[in-house]
């Protein structure tokens, strides 16, 4: 999806199309245009406005993980000895590419960051954090949260409610 970063007002028709998406990115061209009250030509049209804009960062799946094989989950809390724009680079550039930590927040006050990792199990998360605090990136402390139970869990917040709250 090429992303021009064009922003532009969204308006009433716009809003409707990122809602319906959201609700079922499988949705057709066809059931889109209907659920909108637009023909298919100009439906199709602000959609991809709307892709070239960056207003819709990608289309997926979310798996049950769970269905699959054994998954924990942690929640880590990271504190980094130093806070120098070098050293909060280096750390950031390390997480990138492990695929186990699925998230990654920089956050203000203490700690610096939020990660959360999926992995197997128990043994898997500590070697990888062994293997972070062998990288030399600053770590001074962290904190692991292990996810007993899920209660509630939605991928972005419903997008009607959001644009309307004051």
């Amino acid at each position: 999806m090429k992303t021009v970063n064009q922003t532009f007002p969204l308006d009433e028709l716009d809003i409707k199309i990122l809602a319906a998406l959201q609700r079922n990115g499988r949705i057709t061209k066809a059931a889109l245009a209907e659920d909108i009250g637009l023909s298919t030509s100009p439906c199709w049209n602000r959609l991809k406005r709307l892709e070239d804009a960056g207003y819709i960062k990608s289309y997926c799946a979310e798996i049950n993980f769970k269905k699959l094989a054994p998954v924990t989950e942690i929640w880590t809390q990271m504190v980094l000895s130093n806070h120098r724009l070098v050293d909060l680079e280096k750390f950031e550039k390390i997480v990138q590419p492990i695929v186990n930590i699925s998230e990654c927040w920089g956050i203000g006050g203490e700690p610096d960051y939020l990660l959360k990792f999926v992995v197997s199990d128990i043994d898997h998360y500590e070697r990888l954090i062994r293997s972070l605090l062998h990288e030399g990136v600053g770590i001074e402390r962290y904190y692991t949260y292990i996810v007993t139970k899920t209660v509630k869990h939605s991928i972005q917040p419903p997008l009607k409610e959001f644009l309307t709250s004051p």
